[in-house]
Formats: structure tokens, C-alpha cells, sequence
């Protein structure tokens, strides 16, 4: 409305025009009287042009007020339009964020877990695969619980009346058993698959492994604290005797020959067979139905299931996972035992405690 106003200042006066003075009259007698249009000096016609433009101005300024409303208009739409962008651009540049570290977190893991040598050639299928896996728990049970037990009994003693020293050498002799029957049955089912295609059950002693189990080493005090947390989760049950097992008892007593003995149980034989099965195996053969990295993860929950104990669920899960790409990293197995040895080794250090 200001420019309105503006325009109607600009409007010509209604006030009458003043007398002309006596100068500017015009005696009639000395001629004939003008018409009066001829002595207002243009008057009449001066108002209509003044009103034509008073209207013009009008119109113009209400033409003005028109455009400032659309000019205003258009500058709030502007701002909406500008503030939607920025907000556009802050949403833009969080994903980016997220995105960045996302890819960032994954380009360490990939540098760390880097696969390497090409995927595995499995000549077997999935019947082939169950059938071991099936046979070997089998076998394991079956030799540690029946045949052992039974040929002890035949030769007139057991293990309950041995001393700490026999009851180690029974434990050693009995995982020695187990495992050489699990390689049996292993041999067995894959024979028809001689010879086997490159990269199966390689053992290497070069190559830069050593720093792959490493870093495995530098993990063992996180599967520690998961077996903590796996155990406050899962107690022991009411109305259970919990007993103490021969090795407990043996390093009770401090003897040095028992404890040497279910040293190499832990840290030689169980490795050995261990890893055969689970990361020699069952990881790769697991490629031909599945991406490596799953292929690792399902072969740690068997290895952990394998075990029997729901109070070390968890960290026999994480250390099968990290066992298993130190095993695809290298492509060697004698990696990953040395690994589960010292897991194992740690473990049983623990216990001497």
C-alpha cells in the first residue's frame, strides 16, 4: 500500500483556481469575449491528461503491488526450495558419512581377511558331506565311549582305578584312537574322489602364516571374555553334580608327568584332528553351496556344536570363525592347528593357575 499511497499524492488538486488579477481581464469592450476554454491557459484539457495519468499511476502502482506480491511470493518459495535443498544436502551428506566409514570398516576387514589363491574345487556333494561329518561323530563316540572302555575292561582294569599319571596316558591313548579312527572314515568316504584337486589338506611351512596366527593370538582375550559372558548366560543347572575332570585332578596334585601328558591331549592331538575335519574338510567343501565367508561362519557353529558344551557356545563359535579365515588367508593347515594349539595351550595354562 505504500506504493498506492505514493501515487495518490501525486493526484491533481479540486481546489477552484484562483481570480485572475485585474491585469489579466479582458475588457469587452475592446473585442469580442473568448470562449472560456481559450482563457483557462488550457485548463480543461490539462485536468483530463492529469486524470489520465492519475489513472495510469494508479493502475501502475496497484500493477506494482500485484508484482511485489508475486516478487514475494516467489522469494518465500525460493527459501522453502533453498531450505528443502540444505536439509537434502545435510540427509546427503550423513549417508555419505555412514557410507564412508561403512566402506572404510570393510576395506580394513578386507585388507585384514584378504582370501587368497583360488576357490576350491569340491568334486563331492552335499550327501558326501553330511555323511562324513555324521560318521565322524560317530566314530568319535563310538571308540571313546565303547571300544576303548571295553578293551580296558578286557585287560582287567579301568580308568577310574588308575592313578593320575595312567589316567593321563589313558586320555592320551584314547584321543589318539579317536582321531586316527576319524582319518580312517574320512579316507574312506573320499577315496572315490582320488586324486583329490589341488589345495586340499596342504600343509606349508613358508609363506608369511606366521603373521596371520599372530594376529589370531591377539584375539584369544576376546574369546576369553565370551566364554565369561557365555557362562554367566548359561549356568549350570539345578540338581546336577558338578565333578572334576581327570586333568583338574591331575594338576591338583602337581604332577608333572600327568600334566605333561594331557598337554600334548590338548595341545597336539585334538588340533590335529580338529582341523583336519573342520577347516581341512568340511570349510571348503561348504564353497561349492555357499560364499567363502559363510562357508567359515557355518564351520565354526559345527565346530562348536561338536563340543557339546553350551557353556562355551560362544567363544568356540568366534575362535572356529577366526580359525577358519586364518585358514582361508593362508591355504595351509598346519596355520590353523598351530592356532587351536595355542588356544589350547592358553586354556590349559589358565587351568594351572
Amino acid at each position: 500500500m505504500s506504493g498506492s499511497c505514493r501515487c495518490l499524492a501525486q493526484s491533481p488538486s479540486l481546489n477552484p483556481r484562483p481570480r485572475l488579477s485585474s491585469r489579466f481581464r479582458v475588457s469587452s469592450a475592446r473585442g469580442p469575449s473568448l470562449p472560456p476554454s481559450s482563457l483557462s491557459f488550457g485548463g480543461g484539457a490539462g485536468r483530463r491528461a492529469s486524470f489520465k495519468k492519475w489513472r495510469l499511476d494508479h493502475i501502475s502502482c496497484f500493477k506494482h503491488e500485484e508484482e511485489s506480491t508475486s516478487h514475494c511470493n516467489a522469494f518465500e518459495h525460493v527459501e522453502v526450495q533453498k531450505n528443502e535443498g540444505l536439509r537434502k544436502a545435510e540427509s546427503d551428506e550423513l549417508k555419505a558419512n555412514g557410507k564412508h566409514w561403512l566402506s572404510s570398516i570393510q576395506k580394513v576387514a578386507n585388507r585384514i581377511f584378504i582370501f587368497h589363491g583360488d576357490p576350491w574345487t569340491v568334486p563331492w556333494t552335499a550327501e558326501t558331506i553330511i555323511k562324513v561329518m555324521l560318521l565322524w561323530i560317530a566314530t568319535f563316540w563310538f571308540v571313546g565311549s565303547w571300544i576303548i572302555p571295553f578293551l580296558a575292561h578286557a585287560a582287567g582294569f579301568s580308568k577310574d582305578t588308575l592313578t593320575h599319571r595312567g589316567q593321563a596316558l589313558y586320555s592320551l591313548l584314547t584321543d589318539i584312537a579317536e582321531g586316527l579312527a576319524g582319518i580312517a572314515i574320512l579316507h574312506r568316504c573320499l577315496a572315490p574322489f582320488r586324486p583329490l584337486p589341488p589345495g586340499w589338506f596342504s600343509f606349508k611351512l613358508r609363506g608369511s602364516w606366521h603373521f596371520d596366527v599372530l594376529f589370531g593370538c591377539l584375539l584369544f582375550p576376546l574369546v576369553n571374555l565370551l566364554s565369561h559372558i557365555n557362562i554367566s548366560m548359561v549356568p549350570n543347572l539345578p540338581g546336577l553334580p558338578v565333578g572334576v575332570s581327570s586333568v583338574e585332578q591331575s594338576i591338583v596334585a602337581r604332577d608333572p608327568v600327568a600334566m605333561a601328558l594331557y598337554a600334548v591331549v590338548v595341545s597336539v592331538c585334538a588340533p590335529v584332528w580338529e582341523e583336519i575335519v573342520f577347516r581341512g574338510f568340511l570349510l571348503p567343501s561348504l564353497t561349492r553351496y555357499m560364499p567363502l565367508n559363510w562357508s567359515i561362519v557355518v564351520s565354526a557353529a559345527a565346530f562348536a556344536l561338536a563340543h557339546f558344551n553350551s557353556q562355551r557356545l560362544l567363544p568356540l563359535v568366534f575362535l572356529g570363525v577366526v580359525m577358519g579365515a586364518v585358514f582361508a588367508r593362508s591355504r595351509n593347515l598346519l596355520a590353523s592347528m598351530l592356532l587351536h594349539s595355542l588356544w589350547n595351550g592358553f586354556v590349559f595354562l589358565d587351568l594351572m593357575k
